[in-house]
């Protein structure tokens, strides 16, 4: 269910294996069209899942927000469901997540809830941030609240307040398990984030972090996956603080833009792995193949709005170690998720060289 971005790379990714998924998308210009069967419906709406997932022996998806009701119950009508709904239930809600992490002993932020709480109380937690229960992606649904002034820029919409954290890195780690249990992560990323639109700039392989933290991190994230009994791919994104404490983020249940770079950058990609782990085959060796590696996501440039175009983009082609991948969307906007970049090199300078080569060229532009 979902046929962005994350459909588009799935479906490539079991082409090699002639395997031929059907997606549902409202889109009728979702980026998988035009690659595969796509059943255009809202896969919010209850009767329209249930529909969907009626002669499929196999459901998973590529979005949180999708009816969980309905997934349920084809679960319980026999219909295998990866990652399952339970797992599903816990992610799709930050405040569940967070009730699940510290229920389990799983080190993250301090938090507390808003309802019927007085100003001083309110006040003595400041600063954090705001997150939304349910709904928010790509830095949206996420307010920094400084002052209780901030209190009335928020939205009128159920959310939570997270302690802010120092933070001296921000890590992540893809965890896939399939059915027999047998479970294997990717090496630790580390993300850098644009200052404005508050979303991963880029990231890089290996995280200039300790062995320690790189263990902990990959502990961690085994941890959760067996706790919650996961058959599927998951996503981990963590907080070092500046006193190298490990602190678990946030969850997502699917292939996640924190993984794109494995494409290019490790022996098996985060996709193929997604397949192998739902499909219970044997899980896919994931370490790097090139000794360095980065994601860049090209996002549409500010003041342009319209029809995609990929500005740089033969430049880009023209230098070794540098591969784009274009998302296919027919309408570019500021900030909005258009491709991604992923740059290998041989060494960290070389790595940050490229990096800033595709940043200085190509842009997204209509």
């Amino acid at each position: 269910m979902g046929g962005g971005q994350l459909g588009l790379m799935m479906n490539q990714a079991c082409s090699d294996w002639h395997l031929q998924p059907e997606f549902l998308d409202p889109d009728q210009q979702a980026s998988v069209s035009g690659y595969a069967k796509v059943v255009h419906g809202n896969f919010r709406d209850y009767e329209t899942v249930l529909n969907f997932g009626s002669d499929k022996d196999l459901i998973s998806y590529e979005i949180e927000d999708v009816n969980l009701d309905a997934l349920k119950f084809l679960e319980s009508q026999g219909k295998k469901v990866y990652p399952q709904p339970k797992v599903l239930e816990i992610i799709k809600n930050k405040w569940n997540q967070k009730q699940f992490l510290v229920e389990n002993g799983f080190p993250t932020a301090d938090f507390m809830g808003m309802n019927q709480k007085n100003p001083e109380e309110l006040a003595s937690f400041l600063p954090a941030f705001w997150k939304q229960n349910e709904g928010g992606y790509d830095g949206k649904g996420v307010s920094r609240v400084k002052d209780l002034e901030d209190f009335e820029l928020l939205p009128e919409v159920p959310g939570f307040l997270e302690k802010a954290v120092e933070i001296k890195k921000e890590l992540a780690v893809i965890v896939a398990r399939n059915e027999n249990g047998e479970i294997q992560t990717f090496p630790c990323v580390e993300m850098i984030f644009h200052p404005i639109a508050n979303l991963v700039e880029y990231l890089q392989t290996p995280a200039t972090i300790s062995e320690e933290v790189e263990i902990t991190c990959k502990v961690l994230a085994i941890e959760l996956a067996e706790k919650q009994d996961l058959i599927g791919l998951m996503a981990i994104e963590f907080f070092l603080d500046t006193s190298e404490k490990v602190l678990i983020n946030e969850m997502a249940p699917r292939p996640h833009n924190s993984g794109h770079h494995t494409i290019e950058g490790n022996i098996c990609s985060q996709f193929q792995q997604f397949w192998r782990a739902i499909l219970n085959l044997p899980l896919a060796e994931t370490s790097i193949s090139h000794p360095f590696s980065a994601m860049l996501n090209l996002i549409g440039e500010v003041g342009y709005t319209g029809s995609p175009v990929y500005q740089g983009l033969e430049e880009c082609l023209s230098k070794p170690g540098i591969y784009p991948h274009i998302y296919g969307k027919v309408e570019t906007r500021p900030y909005r998720k258009m491709g991604h970049v992923t740059v290998v090199g041989n060494s960290l300078p070389d790595l940050k060289q490229k990096v800033s080569f595709v940043q200085n060229h190509l842009k997204v532009i209509s």
